[in-house]
């Protein structure tokens, strides 16, 4: 993980010191993510998982839902938000039980992070690092005390370094029903 400094933590142009080891790893009270979580893969997992272990005792997690999907590749396909919820925190309990796990569904890019005024750090990719810092400018606005921001590298995909994500995966699922339904047509005659 990469801690991410606020704007004005580190001169322009100077890169991020590199993750402290395991035993290093800072910890905090309560942290925050947010995410589609669909199809709960090793991507999620990692991300998770990091956040479980970056967190003492209370981990908060934002899933989308409504107009966070109406831009994503197969919103039809992306599984309903309870199924998504229940994943997200059988997996947490599972390999923290002894955390408190709040997942709840969230309609704009917040969530419960720009009003929960217990919360000490805020989860993102490297891909949404902007969404961090987005959401200490909210903060900021409401008087709430800033996050600081830990980045998590996600999984590849493939050797080829795509990263792992659940759009490839509602993807691949539509072009396998596409193939079974042309199938089913040429067994018909059709």
């Amino acid at each position: 993980m990469i801690p991410v400094p606020v704007a004005g933590d580190i001169p322009a142009g100077a890169s991020p010191s590199p993750a402290p080891a395991e035993e290093d790893s800072p910890s905090y009270g309560s942290v925050v993510l947010g995410g589609t979580f669909d199809r709960l893969h090793d991507g999620h997992r990692r991300l998770l998982k990091a956040s479980a272990d970056l967190a003492r005792d209370r981990i908060v997690v934002g899933v989308c839902t409504g107009p966070m999907l109406a831009k994503k590749e197969f919103a039809e396909l992306i599984e309903p938000v309870e199924k998504r919820i229940k994943a997200v925190e059988d997996y947490i309990k599972s390999i923290k039980p002894e955390l408190i796990v709040q997942v709840e569904p969230i309609g704009d890019p917040y969530g419960p992070s720009i009003i929960d005024d217990r919360l000490d750090a805020i989860i993102v990719s490297k891909e949404t690092i902007n969404g961090g810092v987005a959401v200490n400018q909210k903060r900021e606005e409401k008087e709430l005390p800033l996050l600081k921001v830990e980045v998590v590298d996600l999984l590849s995909g493939d050797t080829e370094g795509e990263k792992l994500s659940s759009s490839a995966l509602r993807k691949l699922e539509a072009e396998q029903g596409h193939k079974q339904k042309a199938t089913i047509a040429n067994q018909e005659g059709v």
